[in-house]
């Protein structure tokens, strides 16, 4: 088992784990706004859709995906999709939120504990199933499919393995770096569901919802858009 070769993959996943994106965006909506089993259950999502992604990447079906002009188009053609409708459910649900705000104030309608309650529970359920509450299925799902079908993750675990394993890495180092990238992922994930979900961070945060739903948001289509964009530039 080449150790140096596992370190190595780990120093590379946990940077890119703790970096801005898809999956921490997601995973900071759901911690932040609904149960701690269903933050939980996305975490696992994203870790299983990682786990997914390397046996891909390390069976050389990625390549295949990759090589596939057909294929790819329709990878990415997809995820984009799903990504911009992710976003912009995230975006109509902080507007939602901001326009029951303003009808409260302006009315003077209730307390200030009706105003937070007409938060989570006034805004309307919206593409993606970001709004309302989620049950753990649901939250495993959107975990699942936000890292899962994300072009850029496919393409990141295909060059990270096509640099870095080589046709003389053994089985049991292959299957070992599976079990590592896996691991770290539920580690990371499964830390920031736990310390978001806890009440005195979601009561903190409960007035930022709209803006953290706006820079989810952008983020989903901001990458939504990214691939389009190479899309057209490259046909």
């Amino acid at each position: 088992m080449d150790l140096s070769l596992l370190l190595t993959l780990a120093v590379i996943h946990s940077v890119a784990l703790i970096s801005p994106g898809p999956d921490f965006a997601i995973m900071v909506k759901i911690a932040t706004q609904q149960s701690r089993s269903t933050a939980i259950a996305a975490a696992v999502g994203i870790s299983i859709a990682i786990l997914a992604h390397t046996i891909l990447s390390l069976t050389g079906v990625s390549l295949l995906i990759k090589s596939s002009h057909t294929l790819y188009l329709l990878v990415q053609i997809v995820g984009a999709s799903y990504l911009a409708w992710m976003g912009f459910g995230a975006l109509r649900a902080g507007l939602a939120i901001l326009a029951k705000r303003k009808m409260s104030a302006s009315t003077n309608a209730g307390t200030k504990v009706d105003a937070i309650s007409a938060d989570v529970e006034g805004a309307a359920p919206i593409a993606g199933g970001l709004g309302g509450a989620m049950s753990r299925r649901q939250g495993f799902l959107t975990g699942l499919y936000t890292n899962l079908l994300n072009p850029k993750a496919l393409v990141f675990f295909l060059t990270l393995f096509s640099a870095l394993i080589t046709p003389s890495v053994t089985t049991s180092t292959k299957i070992a770096a599976a079990i590592l990238l896996l691991s770290l992922s539920l580690a990371w994930f499964g830390f920031v569901a736990v310390m978001l979900s806890k009440a005195q961070v979601q009561l903190k945060l409960q007035r930022l919802t709209p803006i953290i739903d706006a820079i989810i948001g952008v983020i989903f289509m901001s990458v939504a858009l990214a691939i389009y964009a190479n899309l057209l530039l490259t046909v």
